[in-house]
């Protein structure tokens, strides 16, 4: 989110660190070639707490007057075990994101304006699933269906300062590349502190993903929390 220091110079680089909750509602769409099979999921936080292997979000950004940089990192491991009408499924999926990008502004100062920004957006998900058949006559397996994508990331931020204390940011950015495809919207709101910031708002992300044993959608939306660290 964007930050502001009445004191700074425009070419003094203020830094921010974010460590971040993201309450997310999860869902997956994957479709195998060989043989087809479709697995749907929707699970929403509540009910996917006792499901997580593991979760860190985190974010650092730095910027003076006019140009920016910043790096965003999400990584989320869920677990989850299901009975279905014919089979019983057992899935894993560890998702690791990693946005870099380079920042500039088009008019207003720090804490208002425009900003364009352009990088590289990276995904790493491992997804394996195994199918269990009720029927005996059919053996049980596992599919993989897991790997790694490299994207061009491009996208857009406004903020509005409200007040002294509080902005709103509104943001959205897109990728293209290895993946399909993927594409976020987000809007938050940011109370200055003496020693940085507040946020709280509501983050939608979509990725279409796939490789030479099927497809995945993965989606995430859900409100966000955290704390901006100042220096």
């Amino acid at each position: 989110m964007p930050f502001a220091s009445s004191a700074a110079e425009a070419d003094d680089w203020e830094w921010m660190v974010e460590p971040y909750i993201w309450a997310a509602s999860i869902g997956t769409d994957m479709r195998t070639f060989t043989p087809p099979t479709d697995a749907e999921s929707d699970s929403s936080f509540s009910d996917i707490i006792d499901k997580l292997d593991g979760v860190f979000m985190g974010r650092v950004e730095g910027r003076n007057e006019r140009f920016g940089v910043f790096a965003d990192f999400i990584y989320l491991g869920l677990a989850d075990d299901s009975q279905r009408r014919f089979l019983d499924t057992s899935s894993d999926l560890d998702t690791r994101l990693l946005d870099v990008a380079f920042s500039m502004r088009f008019g207003g100062q720090r804490d208002s304006g425009l900003d364009l920004y352009g990088g590289a957006r990276y995904i790493d998900v491992d997804l394996t699933t195994g199918f269990v058949p009720h029927n005996p006559a059919f053996a049980p397996r596992t599919l993989d269906v897991g790997s790694s994508y490299l994207d061009f990331l491009f996208g857009a931020r406004y903020a509005w300062p409200l007040s002294e204390r509080w902005n709103l940011t509104l943001r959205a950015d897109g990728s293209v590349g290895e993946s399909d495809g993927t594409w976020g919207a987000s809007a938050m709101a940011g109370y200055r502190t003496g020693n940085g910031a507040w946020l709280v708002g509501y983050r939608h992300m979509q990725a279409d993903l796939g490789n030479r044993n099927g497809d995945i959608s993965l989606s995430l939306t859900g409100p966000v929390f955290g704390y901006g660290f100042r220096f």
